[in-house]
């Protein structure tokens, strides 16, 4: 039985699971490479970002043991996996049930068998028992980048963004923990609007918050887009004159706020940031990819601190930022920075 790609209205598809050919880069590699070339990142493929200021930061040699704690789609595991050889060895962690096994295949596509790369299932905070579990008491290497993947914010289904409706869920792993929908059931007006402001500054908090409290229950609809209509919605109707462009940063905001809490990502970032010098060799190398402004301070403090203390002999003086050309050809390298510290070699 032949089955037939669903009919979509105009020239070019829209929806995201109408992008068949770019869904498909395996068949359709010369139409992904268009849409790259545009500058624009194809349906559900994550461009790794500052792939060569990373590597520079961290000076993978071969031999070492690397930790790429955000394995994502594996673009810096494939980098690191380049420069360890011989007998080196990258250990890849994702809390993403769905993304990981995919991500693992394409890997051991590539020829990466078990002996040189290992995906594992987990949150970064327990870098340390995914060590100990594959025989290594501490790395040379660990990364982090804190980014949401782009297989993760293009599918409506994962209900991270607010560009098409979808489930409002934004779980990491989608079989565990609260949705962002019972999340926002479940927390008061006060505690709501104190995610919103010390998750993403946003200076509307008490504003959309009330709204999203008031909204969704009475509508009783936990969707993408119903948070999205509700935040614009709440922001006109308290700031007469705002256009819709100037409501989008508080909608962006509100959704980033709400993934945050759902994912408990501070916490997370707290615990490997404190699990750092137990988990790296005497003068190994961390680097961290950060998005927003309460990941970086989070980052820059603990490394500051860490020198200071002599923990850390050194450690990034200035943040570094993707490159212009990075990104025209990838915009959603604008808002990273990357920090990074090395181990004192005690």
């Amino acid at each position: 039985m032949i089955t037939r790609r669903r009919r979509y209205p105009g020239k070019n598809p829209r929806g995201f699971h109408d992008k068949y050919k770019e869904l498909s880069p395996e068949r359709y590699g010369a139409e992904v490479q268009k849409v790259i070339a545009s500058g624009k990142t194809p349906a559900g493929m994550h461009r790794p970002i500052m792939v060569d200021e990373v590597i520079a930061c961290l000076r993978p040699m071969a031999g070492e043991v690397a930790v790429d704690c955000t394995l994502g789609g594996g673009g810096h595991t494939r980098a690191l996996l380049g420069r360890v050889p011989p007998g080196g060895r990258v250990i890849g962690l994702d809390v993403d049930s769905i993304e990981l096994p995919r991500t693992e295949s394409r890997l051991r596509s590539e020829g990466f068998g078990p002996e040189a790369f290992v995906a594992r299932l987990g949150n970064f905070a327990g870098v340390h028992k995914a060590l100990a579990a594959e025989g290594h008491a501490t790395a040379n290497i660990i990364l982090a980048d804190l980014g949401v993947s782009s297989m993760q914010l293009d599918n409506p289904d994962r209900g991270f963004s607010h560009k098409a409706s979808g489930p409002l869920d934004m779980r990491m792993n989608p079989s565990r923990g609260v949705t962002a929908a019972q999340f926002i059931e479940r927390a008061s007006e006060a505690a709501l609007a104190t995610v919103l402001d010390e998750n993403a500054d946003e200076p509307h908090a008490g504003v959309i918050a009330k709204a999203l409290k008031q909204g969704l229950s009475s509508a009783g609809v936990f969707t993408t887009g119903a948070v999205d209509a509700l935040v614009r919605s709440a922001l006109t109707a308290a700031f007469s004159g705002l256009t819709p462009a100037e409501a989008t940063p508080s909608v962006r905001r509100t959704f980033q706020a709400l993934r945050i809490a759902v994912n408990d990502e501070f916490a997370a970032l707290d615990s490997l940031l404190r699990s750092l010098p137990q988990c790296l060799s005497p003068g190994g190398r961390v680097a961290i990819l950060t998005f927003h402004s309460g990941e970086d301070r989070r980052v820059k403090k603990a490394f500051q601190a860490g020198f200071r203390e002599g923990v850390y002999s050194a450690v990034a003086d200035e943040v570094i930022r993707a490159t212009p050309g990075e990104r025209r050809a990838n915009p959603r390298a604008s808002s990273s920075k990357l920090r990074w510290a090395v181990l004192t070699d005690r």
